[in-house]
C-alpha cells in the first residue's frame, strides 16, 4: 500500500454499525471492500445502512451522483475473516468489545497478510490483542466514531510493537477518506474513551439519583459546555451494551471510578440498549426522541 493513498483493496470484520460505517467511508472513497460476516441479517442490514448513508451523502452534496451509483458494487461480502483474499491493503476489525472474540478474529486476518491489521476497539489493549499476532508490528488501533461518515475524528492507538511504517500507513489511510487523526498510546481507554465514558457514567448516576430527567441533564451539558447532544443521549446512540462493556474493562483495569452504575445494568439486562432497540434513556420510537 502506498503511503499517501486510499486503500486500493480493504476489509472489515463485523457488519454491525461501526462495520457499516467504516465500510461507507471507504468504499466512498473507492476502495474495494469486502466485508467479513457470518450473519446474513446483519449483511442485510449492512445494505440497508449503505443505501440510507448513500442517499443522504447525495442530498448533501458530499456525493457525486456516479460516487453514489459505484459504491454498492464496490462491497462484497465473505462469510469469515478466514475468507478474505491475501495481501489486502488495510483490514480493519470491528465485532464485539470481547477479548477473546477479537483475538479469534484477528488471528484469522492475520493469515491473509494484509500490510495493515488494525482493530476498532475502544478501551482494550493493543498489546492484548497483539499479543497471539506473528507480526505484531503491522497491528494498530484504529478508533472510528459512530456515525463514521460524520464525525471527523479517528483516534490512531500505538501498540509497543507497531513499526513506524504502520503507523504512517494508518494516518494515511484515515486521512484519505477525510479524517483527521490523533495517535495515542496504549493505555487503558486511550484519551477518547476514558472522556466519554467518564461523563456518560456520571449522567447516569446523576439520573439514578434523582438529579434531573434525562433530557434535563444533557441540555445543560450542551449548553453549559457546547457538547454536541448529551452525554446521556449520546450513550443511547453509541449503545447502551456497549458503554457497559467499555465500562467494565475500564474498570478492571483503571479501578472502580469506572464501575457501572446499577441503573446501567438493569438498563441492558432489560434490552433497553438505546437507539438500536428503540428504547434507553430517550424513546427512539418517537419522531422526536424524549
Amino acid at each position: 500500500m502506498a503511503d499517501a493513498t486510499t486503500p486500493a483493496r480493504m476489509a472489515v470484520i463485523g457488519a454491525g454499525t461501526m462495520g457499516a460505517g467504516i465500510c461507507y467511508v471507504f468504499a466512498a472513497a473507492g476502495a474495494e471492500v469486502t466485508v467479513a460476516e457470518p450473519d446474513p441479517a446483519r449483511m442485510t442490514a449492512l445494505r440497508a445502512q449503505l443505501a440510507g448513508a448513500i442517499a443522504g451523502g447525495v442530498s448533501r452534496g458530499r456525493l457525486s451522483a456516479d460516487q453514489a451509483a459505484a459504491i454498492p458494487g464496490l462491497v462484497s461480502h465473505v462469510a469469515s475473516a478466514a475468507g478474505l483474499a491475501d495481501g489486502l491493503d488495510l483490514v480493519v476489525e470491528s465485532v464485539p468489545e470481547n477479548l477473546g472474540l477479537k483475538r479469534s478474529v484477528l488471528t484469522l486476518a492475520e493469515a491473509r497478510a494484509p500490510a495493515v491489521l488494525a482493530t476498532n476497539t475502544s478501551s482494550l489493549s493493543i498489546d492484548a490483542l497483539a499479543s497471539g499476532l506473528a507480526r505484531p508490528e503491522a497491528f494498530i488501533g484504529m478508533h472510528f466514531f459512530n456515525p463514521v461518515w460524520s464525525l471527523p475524528l479517528v483516534e490512531i492507538a500505538r501498540g509497543t510493537a507497531t513499526s513506524d511504517l504502520t503507523l504512517r500507513r494508518t494516518r494515511a489511510a484515515a486521512q484519505a477518506i477525510g479524517k483527521q487523526t490523533v495517535v495515542v498510546n496504549d493505555r487503558p481507554g486511550f484519551a477518547t474513551s476514558r472522556l466519554d465514558v467518564a461523563t456518560s457514567l456520571e449522567a447516569i448516576r446523576m439520573v439514578e439519583e434523582g438529579v434531573g430527567e434525562p433530557a434535563e441533564i444533557d441540555r445543560a451539558i450542551q449548553l453549559a459546555y457546547r457538547h454536541p447532544v448529551g452525554p446521556l443521549r449520546l450513550a443511547d446512540i453509541v449503545g447502551l451494551d456497549v458503554r457497559l462493556d467499555i465500562a467494565r474493562a475500564l474498570s478492571a483495569s483503571l479501578g472502580p471510578r469506572f464501575a457501572p452504575p446499577d441503573l446501567l445494568i438493569r438498563k441492558v439486562a432489560a434490552g433497553e440498549l438505546g437507539r438500536k432497540t428503540g428504547i434507553g434513556f430517550y424513546d427512539w420510537t418517537d419522531p422526536e426522541p424524549r
